[in-house]
C-alpha cells in the first residue's frame, strides 16, 4: 500500500450550482456558492494546460486511480489559489470559511465511492479496495482575518491533520522559498518581494496553536529564515522534542534550488522523528543531478539518489516517504509517474531495489507515523 503525504484531490472538484440564479444572488450563502463555482471553473480551465498530463486527459488524482494504484491513504490538500493571490481582501476571515466549504465538497464527492475521510488516527485503517483521505491545509494565509488560534481550532475540529504555513508567495505568515518552475530563485526574489524575516507574529501564533491542538507542522515551501524560526520556537515550546515536523513534499538539495532541503534542515526534521515526502515534480527532483534517460527507470534513478542522500543523513530509511504533489500544478511530473495509477509501479520498484521491509517504511509506515502517534484528530461529539 502507498500512503501519499501530499495529493491535490480537491483541485478538480466542481461544487456545481443548483436552483434559481436570482435566488442565489439574493443570499450570502447563494453568492458564496456562485463564487466557489466560478473559482472552480477557473482552476479547472488552468489545469487543462498547466496541471493535467494533456489537454483532455483529466485529473491525476481521483478515487478510481488511487484504488488501481494501491494508494490506501492520501493527505488531501485543501487550498484556494485565488485567495492566495488576493492582495486586497474584503474579509480575510472568509478564507477559513472557504476551506471548510471545500472540506464539505470533498466529503460529498466521496458518497458512493470506496473512499472515506479520516477524522482521527483510529480511522487510518485502510482495507483492500478502500481509500482513506485525510484533510490537510496548504498555505497559512487561510488562517488570517481574525484570531489565528481560533482558525486553527476550527480546522483541527474538522480533522485537518497538518498545515503547511508557507506557500507560493508571502502573505503575512511565513516567508517562502521559490516553487515556481518558470522562475529562478534570483528572479523570484526580485518579483515576489518578501521582508527579511521568517515567521511573523501570525505565523508564531499559528504554530503555537498547532502544537496546542496537535496538528502536524509541515515546513515545505519555507525560506531558511522561516525554518530557523520554526525550529527555534519549537525548542521553546517542546524542548523534549515530542512534536514531529514533516516536509510533506520536498527533496534533497543537490543543486541550487532553495525549495529543496539542505542537510542541516533534514537533520532538524530527523531530530524530531519527522518525515520527508518526496515530490514527483521533475523540476525539483532533477535539480543538480545529471541522470541519463527520460523514461520511468530514469525517474526512479533520480528518486533513488534522493532516497540515498537522505539515508546518508539519517543512517536509516525511517524518514523518507512519498509526497507526490500530484495535481498541484507540478507539470511535468517525473516520467512514468503521471497519475495515481503509477504508484503501484513505484512501490514494486522500491521493493525490488530496497527490499520489502525498507520499501514498506518508505511507501506506508513513515508517512503514517506522525498521524498515528501525534495527530490528535477532530474533537468528535
Amino acid at each position: 500500500m502507498i500512503a501519499d503525504l501530499h495529493a491535490h484531490y480537491p483541485m478538480h472538484l466542481d461544487p456545481g450550482i443548483r436552483g434559481n440564479l436570482w435566488r442565489l444572488l439574493r443570499t450570502r450563502a447563494g453568492r458564496l456558492r456562485l463564487r466557489d463555482y466560478v473559482r472552480a471553473l477557473g482552476v479547472n480551465l488552468a489545469s487543462q494546460f498547466a496541471n493535467y498530463p494533456s489537454l483532455f486527459s483529466g485529473e491525476r488524482v481521483n478515487v478510481p486511480y488511487m484504488v488501481e494504484g494501491g494508494v490506501g491513504v492520501a493527505c488531501s490538500v485543501l487550498y484556494s489559489f485565488f485567495d492566495e493571490v488576493d492582495r486586497a481582501p474584503n474579509d480575510p476571515a472568509e478564507y477559513t470559511d472557504e476551506i471548510l466549504r471545500q472540506a464539505d465538497l470533498v466529503e460529498r464527492s466521496l458518497h458512493g465511492t470506496p473512499a472515506v475521510v479520516a477524522r482521527t488516527p483510529a480511522d487510518l485503517q485502510p482495507q483492500d479496495g478502500r481509500v482513506v483521505l485525510v484533510h490537510c491545509l496548504e498555505g497559512g494565509f487561510h488562517l488570517l482575518g481574525g484570531d489565528v488560534g481560533r482558525a486553527v481550532d476550527r480546522l483541527a475540529d474538522r480533522g485537518v491533520a497538518y498545515i503547511t504555513l508557507a506557500h507560493l508567495i508571502y502573505r503575512g505568515v511565513a516567508t517562502s522559498a521559490n516553487a515556481f518552475p518558470f522562475l529562478t530563485d534570483r528572479q523570484y526574489a526580485r518579483h515576489c518581494k518578501q521582508p527579511p524575516i521568517g515567521l511573523t507574529s501570525a505565523g508564531r501564533a499559528a504554530l503555537e496553536a498547532m502544537v496546542r491542538r496537535r496538528v502536524v507542522i509541515d515546513v515545505s515551501h519555507m525560506s531558511e529564515r522561516s525554518l530557523d524560526d520554526v525550529f527555534g520556537l519549537l525548542e521553546e515550546l517542546d524542548p523534549g522534542r515530542r512534536v514531529p515536523v514533516i516536509a510533506s513534499h520536498g527533496a534533497y538539495r543537490f543543486g541550487e534550488q532553495h525549495y529543496n532541503l539542505t542537510r542541516p534542515t533534514i537533520e532538524r526534521i530527523v531530530a524530531r522523528d519527522g518525515v520527508i515526502g518526496l515530490i514527483l515534480a521533475d523540476h525539483q527532483i532533477r535539480d543538480g543531478l545529471a541522470v541519463a534517460g527520460t523514461d520511468f527507470e530514469g525517474a526512479f534513478e533520480l528518486l533513488r539518489l534522493h532516497i540515498e542522500a537522505i539515508h546518508d543523513v539519517t543512517d536509516d530509511y525511517r524518514h523518507v516517504a512519498i509526497g507526490s504533489d500530484l495535481d498541484g500544478f507540478i507539470k511535468p511530473t517525473l516520467k512514468g509517474l503521471s497519475d495515481m495509477r503509477d504508484m503501484r509501479r513505484l512501490q514494486e520498484r522500491l521493493r525490488e531495489r530496497f527490499g520489502d521491509a525498507d520499501a514498506e517504511l518508505m511507501c506506508t509506515d513513515n508517512a503514517l507515523r506522525p498521524l498515528r502517534t501525534y495527530w490528535a484528530g477532530a474533537r468528535l461529539p
